[in-house]
């Protein structure tokens, strides 16, 4: 693609503090980052994004999106292996919600076995 430029994700970051979804295409900014939480880091890393997306037909960024994006590091570099965006606001506390309840009480068998 012509004046594309991928700031992130494929760029092979070596830390997972320098992961980003960032790009940009004709020299604008397509994808913003706004914010980042990294979930989990190590040989595999979860990284959970908040960002906007420029909309050409409003000569802006659209409103706040999510995007949570799993990585794995070979050979020093981490490379995207899988994403889920978070479609709306409303589908993002949807998503809050459902966490809170299955944790209230500290959520039923397993414990934190799972956690890396």
């Amino acid at each position: 693609m012509i004046g594309y430029r991928q700031i992130g994700d494929r760029s092979m970051a070596s830390k997972a503090e320098d992961l980003t979804i960032d790009y940009e295409e004709d020299g604008v900014l397509v994808v913003k980052v706004l914010d980042k939480e990294i979930l989990s880091k190590g040989s595999w890393a979860t990284v959970l994004y908040r960002y906007q997306q420029w909309d050409k037909s409003k000569d802006g960024y659209g409103a706040d999106r999510y995007s949570i994006r799993r990585y794995r590091k070979m050979d020093d570099e981490y490379r995207q292996q899988a994403k889920f965006n978070i479609s709306s606001r409303d589908q993002a506390l949807k998503i809050i919600d459902a966490l809170q309840r299955w944790t209230r009480d500290g959520g039923g068998a397993g414990g934190d076995e799972g956690e890396e």
